[in-house]
């Protein structure tokens, strides 16, 4: 059986579990409803963080499994998303070129598109990977 080639990465898992009271690692790894539980409990207090420290190679290796890889790079557009999101710089990058523009004139519609992408980044990355 030939395997897929990875879309997420431990490393940057681990990058974003440092931010995890805010579920930014949860939402990498496709776990939308756990990572808005944690964005909204501080990381269920500090102790769902740091038993995620444990769990994030399980969270990869579900995440390969889940999302289809393709032209453009989960990580990459995860990290312009979470450093530069409200700039739009993520939807440029997959050539959304519209909404980028618009991101990039309303600070990511005011931080609500911001959000948005965030609990939607790897089915939006999927969605453009199986048009090509």
């Amino acid at each position: 059986m030939e395997e897929r080639a990875s879309t997420h990465s431990i490393p940057l898992g681990y990058l974003l579990w440092i931010f995890g009271f805010t579920g930014s690692h949860r939402f990498y790894y496709g776990k939308t409803w756990t990572g808005i539980l944690y964005y909204c409990t501080f990381g269920l207090l500090g102790v769902g963080w740091i038993i995620d420290f444990f769990l994030i190679p399980g969270m990869e290796r579900e995440s390969n499994r889940r999302f289809v890889p393709g032209r453009y790079n989960y990580s990459v557009a995860w990290l312009l998303l979470t450093f530069l999101g409200i700039f739009g710089v993520h939807r440029f990058y997959l050539g959304k070129w519209i909404s980028g523009i618009i991101w990039l004139c309303t600070g990511g519609l005011l931080g609500v598109g911001w959000l948005y992408d965030f609990m939607n980044m790897n089915e939006i990355v999927n969605e453009q990977n199986l048009l090509i």
